[in-house]
């Protein structure tokens, strides 16, 4: 009797554990399916449940922390990381979610350090090379970043968004051509990305292609048309073009958008300078000095605005604060130069001449033979 009674109790905790370590894969597996459904608050209470079964699951770990990552925990994720990574040292996964989890912190420079590891360890993670050329970029890196985005390309061809950030790289570092490749290519893996053809777009724009970067702006627009920046784009090759109206119509589209950005009033001032619109040009200059007073263009604008009024007072004005905060210009002294002779003021028009050729301004030296005796 007692035999039979120790053996029913053997087996009673034998299939206790069995069930509870067969519990904690269930509670894990469901975690995962709650994760890849976005369902992150029911994904870390799955997890969480798993380690309560079984405290050394370096998975559960690792999956808790990509739950609280998404749902912005980024410290309690760099907790669960480093907690499955003291099970086990070599786990290369959760090296990359722990620089993953730094990098969404800004500490670009510990991110590269794990992502380092992680690439130590799994050589053949796209994913690890590709977020360490983000943490790269970040830190203005721009060779790492296109060899971090290039080997992401070789271990995994067919995603669309590594070609597009080799494309924002390569065209930081003019290599436009290159750049246009690589947004052809995520356009053929993935054609219904505003963002890539609005890149594409600025790279033609700057090797001249001014019709076709029009072509890549319109259809970004048509995809996205709340996207401010867009707008300011197609806005600059449409000057190009000498259609200032539609450039005009671009730049207030991207005002209604996004009401606080100075260079765009600046920008809409030029188009409207070009049209002879002054008054309305001084208006979008003024607007823009509202709000980054600091920015020396906007005065000496506004003061060619003015100059074109014969408001020489008023230009004088402004192009005294535009030296006020950038004194090295030389084309505001000679504007100012200009000004002062057209005020009466020859002497010191002729002392700010003679500072702009100095400065480097080699038109000045035509006016000085005029106006300088």
């Amino acid at each position: 009797m007692m035999k039979s009674l120790f053996s029913l109790l053997a087996f009673f905790l034998l299939f206790s554990f069995e069930n509870s370590a067969q519990t904690a894969e269930e509670h894990y597996r469901s975690g995962l399916e709650q994760l890849n459904g976005k369902s992150y608050a029911m994904a870390k209470s799955d997890f969480t449940k798993a380690l309560k079964l079984n405290p050394t699951y370096k998975e559960a770990f690792n999956g808790r922390g990509r739950a609280r990552n998404m749902t912005g925990d980024h410290y309690g994720a760099i907790g669960d990381y480093n907690s499955a990574l003291e099970i086990d040292t070599t786990f290369a996964e959760a090296y990359r979610n722990l620089a993953i989890a730094k990098l969404n912190l800004g500490d670009d420079a510990g991110a590269i350090e794990d992502f380092d590891r992680a690439i130590r360890l799994d050589a053949a993670d796209a994913e690890a090379y590709s977020q360490r050329g983000y943490a790269k970029y970040n830190l203005e890196d721009l060779e790492g970043a296109n060899f971090d985005f290039s080997k992401a390309i070789a271990l995994d061809e067919k995603n669309a968004n590594n070609y597009f950030n080799r494309g924002i790289v390569r065209a930081e570092l003019q290599e436009y051509v290159s750049a246009i490749d690589d947004y052809d290519r995520a356009i053929a893996l993935d054609g219904d990305d505003a963002a890539t053809f609005n890149a594409r777009g600025v790279a033609k724009y700057s090797i001249g292609e001014i019709e076709s970067a029009m072509k890549d702006y319109d259809k970004a627009i048509a995809m996205d048309s709340t996207d401010a920046e867009m707008y300011e784009n197609r806005a600059l090759a449409r000057l190009e073009n000498e259609d200032f109206q539609s450039a005009i119509s671009d730049y207030s589209r991207s005002l209604d958008l996004y009401p606080d950005d100075p260079d765009v009033y600046n920008l809409r001032g030029v188009a409207k300078y070009s049209m002879e619109k002054m008054d309305e040009a001084i208006d979008d200059y003024d607007r823009a000095i509202a709000i980054a007073p600091d920015n020396a263009v906007y005065y000496d604008n506004r003061a060619l605005a003015k100059s074109m009024k014969e408001d020489y007072k008023g230009a004088l004005e402004d192009l005294n604060l535009s030296i006020d905060i950038f004194p090295n210009d030389a084309e505001t002294y000679y504007q100012r130069g200009l000004t002062k002779i057209k005020l009466g003021d020859n002497y010191d028009g002729c002392l700010d001449l003679n500072m702009a050729k100095n400065l480097g301004a080699a038109e000045a030296q035509k006016d000085i033979k005029e106006f300088c005796k």
